[in-house]
């Protein structure tokens, strides 16, 4: 156990976890709105995160990106990525929830055959791109080349890490103003909440559903930008890992709690990061499960437990 390197530099590890958990929380959002909702686990959600990043990758291929490039074309790539991202992943989310989820939720399907299916799709759309885009690492140029923003101590803040947590931050923040304080949100709380009393108040629950993925889908491509300028690669199983991981910081902030969702990937990001420095980056997997199995035993919730249909008015 290396105590003397966490505690030596705790500020500089706590940075780095809060920024690779921002990532997860983006992508947990997505989870978490599905959830809140319907009650079903959208596996196929981290393959919606992929699809961003192969966006992210073909726009800067198609516009020429190359690395470090200046301020003024640096904007533009980052504009055009979070554009092409995001497109790419809400379509992706929508397409996914009108192909299979609509056709099930109209048979009255059982929940198991939601789960089945999820993962189905999953499999589909990762082997899919495994087969157009190969299965090797694709590397990405550097847009954003990284710098130190901010020293405190023996702790320095780059400006990747500032970007990744003040955009999951700030996305976090109008997400939760959209769904508290807006005739749209209210909807998606109320079906959230009680669908039939819903359906009798005029809400449609169709559309109610196709917007949550939607938004799940817009938060996974803007995280997919956020991975692409932290990470500099993708891969047609990118979003496996990385999923798995959102799903659990979902489960650990309390599923179906959107700020739970963003507490749960931040803890999570900060875990990992200490789990790696304490052993070895093999541990860091082994750690975040093992504190998901510990807090659920604690607190069967979640850290905060409370369902989207119960937010506050």
């Amino acid at each position: 156990m290396n105590f003397d390197e966490l505690f030596g530099h705790l500020g500089q590890h706590t940075v780095d976890g809060l920024a690779k958990g921002s990532i997860y929380a983006l992508v947990a959002l997505g989870y978490t709105l599905v959830y809140g909702v319907l009650k079903l686990i959208n596996f196929a959600h981290s393959e919606v995160f992929m699809v961003g990043t192969f966006a992210v990758l073909g726009t800067w291929t198609v516009m020429g990106a190359t690395n470090n490039p200046g301020i003024g074309m640096m904007l533009v790539f980052l504009a055009a990525g979070l554009v092409a991202g995001a497109v790419a992943s809400g379509a992706t989310a929508v397409a996914v929830e009108r192909i299979a989820y609509k056709r099930l939720r109209t048979m009255n399907a059982p929940p198991l055959a939601f789960l089945i299916t999820a993962i189905g799709l999953s499999l589909v759309l990762s082997e899919a791109f495994g087969v157009w885009q190969g299965r090797l690492v694709k590397g990405m140029p550097t847009i954003v080349p990284q710098e130190v923003v901010f020293q405190i101590g023996n702790t320095a803040i780059t400006n990747t890490q500032l970007i990744t947590v003040v955009a999951a931050i700030l996305m976090m923040i109008g997400l939760d103003v959209f769904i508290n304080r807006t005739r749209y949100g209210r909807g998606v709380r109320a079906v959230a909440q009680n669908p039939d009393t819903a359906a009798l108040m005029g809400v449609n629950k169709d559309r109610v559903i196709m917007l949550i993925f939607l938004l799940g889908g817009l938060l996974a491509g803007a995280a997919a930008l956020l991975y692409s300028v932290r990470y500099g690669n993708t891969r047609f199983n990118v979003g496996f890992i990385l999923g798995l991981k959102a799903f659990t910081a979902a489960v650990l902030g309390g599923i179906g709690n959107l700020r739970g969702a963003l507490v749960g990937g931040l803890v999570l990001g900060v875990i990992e990061v200490y789990a790696a420095t304490l052993t070895s980056s093999n541990w860091e997997d082994v750690a975040a499960f093992v504190v998901l199995v510990v807090v659920l035993l604690f607190r069967p919730t979640g850290l905060l437990g409370e369902s989207l249909g119960r937010a506050r008015a």
